[in-house]
């Protein structure tokens, strides 16, 4: 949906803007076309926000869904989306909006809370803790046969405490998958480090995430939302 974001989290480095920004009409058809092209048989399909959008870009995975089934009829999708929140002038409220992608049965649904409760306004600005857990909660309650995903950077000055109880919080909405790795400082400009968590840090809470009922665990410094995707599946 373009290479700019409507919100401004501290973490991110994509550019961040307001103002509308056609969509490229051709661009459902463009993905499934790489995805061909690519051999691909699992694909993660994510996008910025688009809080300028009067359903904040819902139709637009599904039709990109669509396009990708197409072409690719034996390729699995998962989605890793924004929390659909925003849409100026919508008339779909936030849950009508996150079914109208569930509806199109991606094979997973991905939508990351990113770090833990009491980091939330200064890493992602725009966003909110409750906002994203009531996210997996409502993809569940739509549909529950749909595996959930999430995903924490760690090194944002979070304690153990806080992740357990993040890992906790995600359980409870029936979150099903999780990933967690290690923040970098994309530039000077983005929020600090405050801490590099060690490869034995991160085994002892990928250890923790599983005791919790997690099916899916990945847990390294070098882990990201998509990393091993294909593999879960």
């Amino acid at each position: 949906m373009g290479p700019t974001c409507t919100r401004s989290c501290a973490f991110c480095q994509v550019d961040k803007g307001h103002a509308p920004m056609t969509l490229d009409p051709q661009e459902p058809q463009k993905v499934a076309e790489s995805v061909k092209l690519l051999g691909l048989s699992y694909v993660v399909l994510t996008s910025v926000a688009r809080d300028d959008l009067e359903d904040g870009g819902a139709n637009w995975f599904v039709k990109t869904m669509t396009a990708i089934r197409n072409l690719n009829p034996q390729t699995q999708i998962e989605i890793l989306t924004p929390d659909f929140w925003g849409g100026q002038g919508g008339k779909k409220s936030q849950k009508e909006r996150i079914a109208t992608v569930v509806e199109a049965k991606p094979a997973c649904y991905n939508h990351n809370i990113e770090t833990v409760q009491r980091l939330q306004a200064p890493v992602r600005r725009g966003a909110k803790y409750e906002r994203s857990l009531d996210v997996l909660r409502w993809v569940k309650e739509i549909d529950s046969t749909i595996p959930t995903k999430s995903g924490l950077m760690l090194g944002h000055g979070e304690t153990e405490a806080e992740i357990i109880k993040t890992l906790k919080d995600l359980r409870r909405v029936r979150c099903d998958r999780i990933t967690l790795g290690q923040y970098m400082r994309p530039s000077l400009d983005h929020i600090p480090v405050q801490k590099y968590w060690t490869p034995e840090e991160f085994e002892k809470l990928g250890n923790i995430a599983r005791s919790l009922g997690f099916s899916h665990v990945r847990s390294g410094p070098l882990v990201r939302s998509s990393y091993h995707a294909g593999e879960e599946s």
